[in-house]
């Protein structure tokens, strides 16, 4: 069985190196793609989608901005089992700064320069939040191409999504990007973070054996 996964906002697959998936499945990254121009946001889902096998099952896991993806990959190509790591499985679930900038369109207001190398590197230094005792935070987020990272947020602030009962959700308690009092997960990492998957590894681990069988 192959597990098709997709990373976070920004982050290349360091923050789930550590995690240890069942050995009798195959793993499958799929990269994040630069949005071409005024692309809208099924098209670039059909592109996630297009390494996706469909003559043989298999599992989709995305961590936070790729938990959102693999829930939209599925409606094009159904999944065995989704698992989300970090994310929501449905608007509902957004927290308030992300449904604010729903409601005030600022993400697709901020000029492209606004996310540029030097802008980004300021902000993220502030993505320390996420981890005060991860000083390496720096290195899970590697693509930092301005026009990217403006189009995600904007696909993040906007995205609508109607609840998959069967999406399996593990956060962590002390998260908040996605704040667990938001939500009703399956599986719930104590002490964890936003990068819970990189600091609670072992925890993350255990869990994923126990529902990719």
């Amino acid at each position: 069985m192959k597990i098709y996964v997709v990373s976070g906002l920004g982050a290349d697959f360091k923050v789930l190196e550590k995690i240890q998936f069942p050995e009798h499945h195959e793993i499958v990254f799929i990269d994040w793609l630069i949005p071409d121009q005024n692309e809208e946001f099924p098209q670039y889902v059909k592109r996630m989608a297009e390494k996706v096998d469909v003559s043989e099952p298999f599992y989709l896991l995305g961590y936070s901005f790729g938990g959102i993806m693999v829930q939209e990959i599925n409606r094009l190509k159904p999944a065995q089992k989704i698992v989300i790591l970090g994310s929501i499985k449905s608007d509902k679930e957004k927290s308030r700064l992300i449904k604010t900038g729903q409601i005030t369109r600022i993400p697709k207001i901020l000029p492209i320069r606004f996310f540029n190398e030097k802008t980004t590197n300021i902000y993220s230094v502030v993505r320390k939040f996420f981890d005060p005792k991860n000083p390496k935070v720096l290195q899970y987020f590697m693509v930092r191409d301005p026009y990217y990272l403006k189009w995600s947020i904007e696909k993040i602030s906007e995205w609508k999504f109607e609840e998959n009962p069967d999406v399996i959700q593990i956060l962590g308690d002390r998260d908040i990007v996605f704040p667990v009092k938001n939500s009703k997960p399956d599986f719930i990492i104590k002490g964890g973070t936003h990068l819970f998957p990189i600091m609670k590894f072992k925890e993350v681990s255990n869990i994923l054996r126990g529902v990719l069988d």
